[in-house]
């Protein structure tokens, strides 16, 4: 039985679910990776909850969110991270962004320079021009994308989650990521990524100006997103942390101890 228990909220007319962890702790903010959900956080839910009152938040056109093809890139995420801090009434509160949320929340952090307490991200594309593995590389890059409108929800979730090493996902969890992808929608967010190519070469440009503390974290062994990623980010951010953790892209569940150790350990001195 998992800690987490959606429910949804409107949100700039999007249909938006999230889950909270209710104490008086500062408020975290937790982004889903994809093709997951909030339910990526379940092995590390309890850890996180000890230490701040948390809200994860499945980002729009991911997880269960409404898709809206205008938020589908980084920036425009990332000016929408801030308008859901506002919406839950979070005062500075520490984001948590692995994988499509770390470009989304430096521009965040970008956008508004004291809006964060701190962030913690990794496994997500940063280098420009793009440093990426399989298969994330091919659906940045593809020029035809017919054959990813043939694949079903199995055929995406599947094929990523046989990639997680050393956990076993629970059905719940399982089923809500498979819940996630249906029909075309896999395909539509794929915009989201493949406007990499342009937006991170402009947020390069905004790296050396983020004052906000940033915590890295990635899998020594990744395979999607190479820790060269991370590596970039540390050494062009003014104030960051590098860790790179004995996992592979999944660092979040395939690592949740480690993981939430390094998370927990970053909120008490930020």
């Amino acid at each position: 039985m998992s800690d987490i228990h959606p429910r949804f909220r409107t949100i700039d007319g999007l249909s938006v679910r999230y889950a909270v962890s209710a104490n008086s702790k500062p408020a975290a903010l937790l982004l889903s990776p994809w093709p997951e959900s909030i339910y990526a956080y379940d092995p590390t839910w309890t850890r996180l909850s000890e230490h701040a009152s948390l809200i994860a938040v499945d980002l729009p056109g991911f997880g269960h969110s409404d898709l809206r093809e205008d938020l589908l890139s980084p920036s425009r995420m990332g000016e929408f991270l801030v308008r859901v801090a506002d919406e839950f009434e979070l005062e500075r509160p520490h984001v948590v962004g692995p994988d499509i949320g770390t470009s989304a929340a430096l521009f965040a952090a970008a956008k508004a320079p004291e809006r964060f307490r701190s962030i913690v991200i990794g496994s997500g594309g940063a280098v420009s021009p793009t440093e990426l593995g399989t298969p994330l590389h091919e659906w940045v890059h593809d020029e035809d994308l017919t054959p990813y409108r043939a694949l079903g929800p199995k055929d995406v979730v599947n094929v990523a989650m046989d990639a997680i090493e050393g956990y076993e996902l629970p059905d719940v969890v399982r089923q809500d990521y498979l819940a996630g992808y249906q029909g075309q929608r896999f395909v539509e967010q794929m915009a989201y990524v493949r406007a990499y190519p342009a937006e991170l070469q402009e947020l390069s440009k905004l790296l050396p100006s983020i004052t906000t503390p940033v915590q890295l974290i990635n899998g020594k062994h990744d395979t999607v997103v190479p820790v060269s990623n991370a590596e970039y980010l540390h050494e062009r951010l003014p104030n960051s942390r590098l860790d790179v953790v004995d996992a592979g892209h999944f660092v979040w569940e395939e690592n949740a101890d480690e993981y939430a150790r390094i998370v927990t350990t970053w909120w008490q001195k930020n």
